[in-house]
């Protein structure tokens, strides 16, 4: 770790004490979790940002252990709920619960108090209970019996999903959808990775116990704040504010799309370009670190019209032919 008093990249102090943390987790991640890079730098994004994760990808490409392992390198509480056909919205934020000892009712909390909730494959759920975390994403709290509840600081929700076309799920409303920050997809691991993987398990290692895989906390939740403060202090030139709003007006009148992105989303892809910007070691945004943070940020607040996804259009195709013909500042 670096001295508190090194003044690295522009930024001195308890700044540059958590850039070196930040830094630091990707190789500690790595412990557990092979060749998830870009998956790992938009988790520290969206905690950066105070924002939510939603991860994709087919079983078996260790969405959860990511999140664990992410957890367990930031030294924070995590609670994991597997999102099922049954499962009800106070199974997630709690109930009152009847003490027949005091006669009265008391809160049990439920798993939404944490710092760090896994909610395993959320879309095998129905709305209602999808619907249940919406107000705990936007506004950090729970209300129950119309007492408002605070989460504690700071709370991320890592949502993980099979694709659609799987047998047994339901696709996000578009209300929540908005409500992630990033939405990462998790490829299947190339041929290497995977044989590291096998390798890996065996030698005996056990995904269940991350302590024995030798995965320490770099950083907590005061290096997170700190690193939040930086972030808030990096500079947006007016040139890049007009171009988060042009790429994000031209996906409103893209013929491919019958939803655009609304201004919530340019305001999360500013957002996530000043993360990124301070993640990699500057203290202004320039026009590639919107364009890096494009497609993460936006693809899941766009929706296809059915005659373009026939044709074989995907998000990510109309978001980067978008990138391609919107004019760069220069």
């Amino acid at each position: 770790m670096m001295d508190p008093t090194t003044d690295t990249a522009g930024y001195t102090g308890d700044a540059s004490t958590a850039h070196a943390s930040l830094e630091s987790l990707r190789a500690e991640i790595a412990k557990a979790v092979v060749g998830q890079d870009p998956a790992v730098t938009g988790l520290v994004v969206a905690l950066l940002c105070r924002g939510h994760v939603l991860l994709e990808g087919v079983p078996g490409v260790a969405k959860t252990l990511l999140v664990r392992a992410l957890a367990a390198a930031l030294e924070l509480d995590t609670k994991r709920v597997q999102f099922t056909p049954d499962l009800m919205p106070s199974d997630i934020t709690g109930s009152l619960v009847y003490d027949a000892r005091t006669a009265e009712f008391s809160f049990q909390p439920g798993p939404v108090f944490t710092h760090l909730l896994l909610a395993d494959e959320i879309n095998r759920t129905p709305p209602k209970t999808q619907s249940a975390l919406l107000e705990a994403m936007e506004e950090r709290q729970v209300t129950v019996d119309g007492t408002p509840r605070p989460l504690p600081e700071p709370f991320l929700v890592a949502a993980t999903q099979n694709p659609v076309e799987y047998e047994g799920t339901y696709p996000l409303p578009e209300a929540q959808l908005d409500r992630f920050l990033l939405k990462l997809t998790i490829p299947l691991p190339s041929r290497q990775d995977e044989i590291d993987v096998l390798t890996r398990h065996a030698e005996g290692f056990d995904p269940r116990d991350l302590r024995a895989a030798g995965v320490r906390p770099v950083a907590d939740a005061a290096v997170l704040e700190n690193a939040r403060a930086a972030v808030a202090a990096v500079t947006v030139s007016p040139d890049i504010t007009g171009y988060v709003v042009d790429l994000c007006r031209a996906t409103r009148e893209s013929p491919s799309l019958a939803l655009g992105v609304s201004p919530r989303g340019a305001t999360a892809l500013l957002a996530t370009s000043r993360a990124w910007a301070w993640l990699t070691g500057r203290d202004y945004v320039t026009p590639d670190d919107v364009k890096a943070l494009a497609l993460p940020t936006l693809r899941h607040r766009v929706r296809l019209r059915p005659e373009a996804e026939m044709e074989g259009v995907t998000a990510d195709s109309v978001i980067n032919a978008i990138l391609a013909h919107v004019p760069v500042p220069r």
